[in-house]
């Protein structure tokens, strides 16, 4: 799938300074190491856009927008961005089941790389800090037909898998997700891919002036199916 990529058609925004993308499902954003041969982001896009810059990863079975550097300079200001937390990233979420609320903050300390399958548990004594802020947008009810919603996942820490694992801890598990979803769930069977995708990021263009109202907000269209 990922070879026949256009790279043209993933990309929202290009300047000399910042790239902004469409990151696929199924595409690593960074070189496995097990497997350095298989597709990934950088792979994809440097052939047309020249070097890269990893600024922030997705999941490889996690869609949506993803920010690349084009220079190291616009790397390190965007690097502080995240690591001062002034980066907004807004997660969209399909799940098993209807929740009985329509916000929720869960409040959770995580732990990743846990087991054979390196999933990411809830740990109160060695979990770090971990907090997601959830929203229903829409409920999915069908007589006969097993019930799931589409959920907007706020992470204001950036724990792996954090918004898979806050969701499933609280019982409404991502569909066809395979680590911690349900995978006999009917709506699970008619998806491609993990119903997760970075809907929306915002952020200060890297090499704007001190004081200058540089805020960009950029949002990837769902994939394909989501809604069928």
């Amino acid at each position: 799938m990922t070879t026949a990529l256009d790279p043209q058609k993933l990309i929202l925004w290009a300047d000399p300074h910042l790239l902004v993308v469409i990151k696929p499902s199924g595409l690593l954003t960074l070189p496995d190491g097990y497997h350095p041969d298989l597709p990934h982001l950088r792979a994809v896009l440097e052939p047309s856009q020249g070097r890269l810059w990893i600024v922030h990863r997705l999941d490889k079975d996690t869609s949506g927008v993803i920010i690349l550097a084009r220079s190291a300079e616009a790397h390190r200001r965007l690097n502080t961005q995240f690591q001062e937390s002034r980066v907004k990233k807004v997660y969209h979420a399909l799940v098993a089941g209807n929740p009985g609320w329509d916000t929720l903050t869960v409040d959770k300390p995580l732990r990743a790389g846990v087991g054979h399958h390196h999933r990411t548990i809830v740990d109160e004594l060695q979990g770090k800090p971990a907090l997601t802020m959830l929203c229903v947008l829409q409920r999915f009810t069908r007589p006969g037909y097993a019930d799931y919603s589409l959920i907007e996942a706020l992470p204001k820490t950036g724990r792996t898998h954090q918004v898979r694992v806050h969701l499933y801890t609280v019982g409404f598990p991502i569909l066809a997700d395979p680590l911690y979803g349900d995978p006999l769930h009917p709506a699970s069977q008619r998806l491609a891919s993990l119903g997760l995708h970075a809907r929306t990021i915002t952020f200060l263009h890297p090499m704007a002036e001190p004081g200058e109202d540089s805020w960009l907000t950029f949002e990837a269209p769902y994939p394909a199916g989501w809604f069928d």
